[in-house]
């Protein structure tokens, strides 16, 4: 094989790479905005119902007290989901430069 074909192939290579990672980071990305989302959703407050104003102060106890417990929970979650989307996009950065740099060698060569 001569060098551009070589190097035609490490071309494809690092591209298919590169998009795997950029995979990797879309879903890493996607499983913390869901995440995200959901704590969104526990600070909206729940629909008014026709509860008497000491049921319904109970209920609304209960909820945030429950809401509370759910909040610290995607907390965790949210705190490993962003550690994984910073290392996908590392990852994803590193491949990003390996193809560029192999990418500057075959315009070089061609």
């Amino acid at each position: 094989m001569t060098k551009a074909k070589d190097i035609a192939r490490l071309s494809q290579i690092t591209q298919l790479i590169l998009d795997l990672k950029l995979a990797d980071l879309r879903k890493a990305a996607a499983k913390r905005q869901h995440s995200l989302d959901l704590l969104e959703s526990l600070n909206s407050a729940p629909p008014a119902t026709d509860l008497s104003f000491v049921a319904a102060h109970q209920a609304d106890l209960r909820y945030q007290h429950w809401a509370d417990a759910r909040r610290a929970e995607i907390n965790l979650l949210l705190a490993r989901q962003t550690a994984d989307m910073h290392l996908a996009r590392d990852a994803a950065g590193q491949a990003f430069g390996k193809d560029q740099a192999l990418q500057s060698v075959k315009a070089k060569l061609l």
